[in-house]
């Protein structure tokens, strides 16, 4: 994606259900679920760059021994500074004990993070700031086990405020900005009403549906409470992804399915998917099963998964982004009036690639058909050069676009951080015909457009070509995200900027301040979640509209060189990843309430000049 965008967290969850030395004997290690954790971590390592964090219950520990353990990380690279200093441990006690792994009685005792739960967190910033403070996983410790809690997640929550209100809490200034510790002030607040109605047999899947049934938010959540029992569980409408696989020596859940079967060595189908709504229970006796949370509704499965966050690796990720590129070849080659001979084909790096391949193989299946249907028409009017020369014509793909991965904009001063900016893309010289070639580009998504205006079409107009044309494998973003990625300002979207513009020069202005109207109305008679009003803004206009109006904006005003956008559509999106229908970027469908409450939000923020978040 060329635009910068935070996004997603990672989840990874352990439960050993052996002894440490079964992993010895077995494994030949004590520290068997420590190094898995960390190849879970580090394999989900896209989902979070911002920080890093692990905690880890111990079981079965003598009274007034700690049991519940905690790290966090907001360093460059935070995974690995983590794990260092867990390890810093072990190589301390080696000092003086050189053998000591080999005794898993010792391990336990003398090493922190030794333990048979363990839960890892990878942070990309949506709501506070990068700081380790604000890292998962967040703790609340009691003297009584059963009341100590530690909690991470995948998710945003869009009734933070009222969670507060309907436990009775006044939140600090640091829980104000951290819907976790809203979420966790919850949970803990009826994990403490558990444990005193039935000490020593909690009641955790009762506890949690209470809990979680006042959540209003996409989410993926893992805790482990200090007296062994642990759990992951997931939204009702499956918007944050959640697999899992348990097998006699462990039980593992994560965010992303591949992580699971590349670090545990597994089949696609022994990794299982945690449905909508449900919730993995493990007990301190090591039992676990799957409940039912929350009553699944509809499926609303994200779709910017398949499209961009997860790790293509997963094969099903893999036919969903080629399928992302393919259905975008008729609009293609409708653009470039099916002149392949002079066109050249490419991608913004990195994520795009797959997406890239997609086309490339819609565009060659059109060739090959072409090819074809000529061969036939020469009926016995053929000659070895004309054949020749049929069979020889490709699809013509360079690597145009390179990202210079290294370069890192220090630079704080506008002018000069915008020159910066233009440089962190490079491109091939040489691969076009000037004048003479035009240049199709695809790219994952297009956001904000600023990169694309700042940095790649200045970039690719300088190998002059004849036209340039922008792909995004995405439909047009529309409407703020509020379910675990930061997209929460209006001004932002570069299609709300589009359509903005189009009311400017068609005179309907004014209709953005009877939006705004009837949204303070709404807001004022608690109406406010009730429907999405900037889905008017967008009525009046058709994709195509918007999408030349786009390719307008992102032109740079030196630039000369005719630019294109094609946005996938919405149907072809659907069509290409079936399982994940989760659009309200897109369409502004909001499968919560809490949703249409966020975007309208925004949109009065906009109205009133306030750059802040819309939740």
């Amino acid at each position: 994606m060329s635009d910068d965008i935070k996004h997603e967290c990672g989840l990874a969850f352990i439960r050993l259900r052996k002894p440490f030395s079964y992993y010895l004997q077995q494994y030949g290690t004590v520290l068997y679920g420590l190094n898995k954790l960390y190849l879970l971590m580090e394999k989900q390592h896209n989902r979070g760059q911002d920080g890093a964090g692990v905690a880890a219950v111990k079981l079965n520990t003598e009274p007034g021994y700690p049991f519940l353990h905690r790290i966090r990380s907001s360093n460059h690279q935070p995974i690995a500074d983590i794990f260092s200093k867990i390890m810093g441990e072990v190589k301390e006690l080696e000092q003086y004990q050189p053998d000591i792994t080999k005794h898993p009685g010792l391990m336990k005792g003398h090493i922190s993070f030794v333990g048979e739960l363990l839960l890892g967190h990878l942070r990309y910033g949506t709501r506070g700031k990068n700081l380790t403070e604000f890292c998962h996983p967040f703790i609340k410790r009691n003297t009584i086990p059963a009341r100590n809690l530690a909690l991470a997640g995948n998710f945003n929550l869009v009734n933070t405020d009222e969670l507060f209100d309907l436990i009775g809490v006044d939140p600090g200034d640091f829980q104000k900005q951290s819907d976790l510790a809203a979420m966790m002030e919850v949970i803990h607040h009826f994990l403490v009403r558990a444990d005193e109605a039935s000490p020593g047999d909690l009641d955790l899947v009762g506890l949690l549906r209470k809990a979680v049934s006042l959540f209003d938010g996409g989410f993926t959540v893992g805790g482990l409470i200090g007296n062994g029992d642990s759990f992951v569980f997931r939204d009702a409408h499956g918007i944050r992804p959640a697999y899992y696989y348990m097998n006699d020596d462990v039980v593992v859940a994560a965010s992303e399915r591949a992580a699971i079967r590349t670090v545990f060595n597994v089949g696609e189908n022994e990794v299982m998917e945690l449905m909508p709504g449900k919730g993995l229970i493990v007990r301190a006796d090591g039992h676990a099963s799957v409940e039912t949370i929350l009553e699944p509704r509809e499926r609303r499965a994200c779709s910017f998964e398949r499209i961009y966050f997860s790790r293509g690796s997963d094969e099903k990720i893999y036919r969903e982004r080629i399928a992302l590129g393919y259905n975008l070849s008729d609009q293609v080659l409708g653009a470039i009036d099916h002149d392949l001979k002079n066109t050249i084909f490419s991608f913004i790096p990195n994520t795009a690639e797959v997406a890239f391949y997609g086309l490339w193989k819609g565009l060659d299946d059109y060739l090959e058909s072409v090819k074809r249907q000529r061969i036939l028409s020469w009926g016995k009017d053929i000659s070895e050069e004309k054949l020749v020369e049929m069979l020889s014509r490709k699809i013509r793909v360079e690597k145009v676009a390179i990202k210079d991965v290294k370069m890192r904009t220090f630079i704080t001063e506008d002018t000069s951080r915008n020159e910066m900016v233009q440089h962190v893309y490079d491109i091939t010289y040489g691969t076009v015909r000037k004048g003479i070639d035009s240049l199709v580009v695809i790219d994952d998504s297009i956001v904000r457009g600023t990169t694309l205006q700042e940095s790649i079409i200045r970039m690719l107009a300088r190998l002059e070509p004849k036209k340039i044309i922008i792909v995004s494998s995405a439909p047009q973003i529309r409407y703020p995200d509020c379910y675990g990625i930061d997209m929460s300002k209006m001004g932002d979207f570069i299609a709300f900027r589009a359509a903005v513009e189009l009311m400017k020069e068609r005179g309907h202005e004014q209709c953005l301040q009877e939006y705004y109207d009837h949204c303070k109305e709404l807001q004022r008679t608690g109406h406010l979640h009730t429907e999405n009003v900037v889905q008017r803004v967008y009525s009046p206009f058709t994709t195509q509209e918007l999408s030349d109006k786009i390719a307008q904006l992102i032109t740079p005003p030196d630039i000369d060189t005719p630019v294109q956008v094609i946005y996938q559509t919405i149907e072809s999106l659907h069509k290409a990843c079936p399982t994940n229908t989760g659009d309200w970027y897109f369409t502004g469908n909001y499968p919560t309430p809490g949703g249409n409450r966020v975007v309208n939000k925004a949109f009065m923020n906009y109205m009133e000049g306030k750059n802040v978040r819309g939740y």
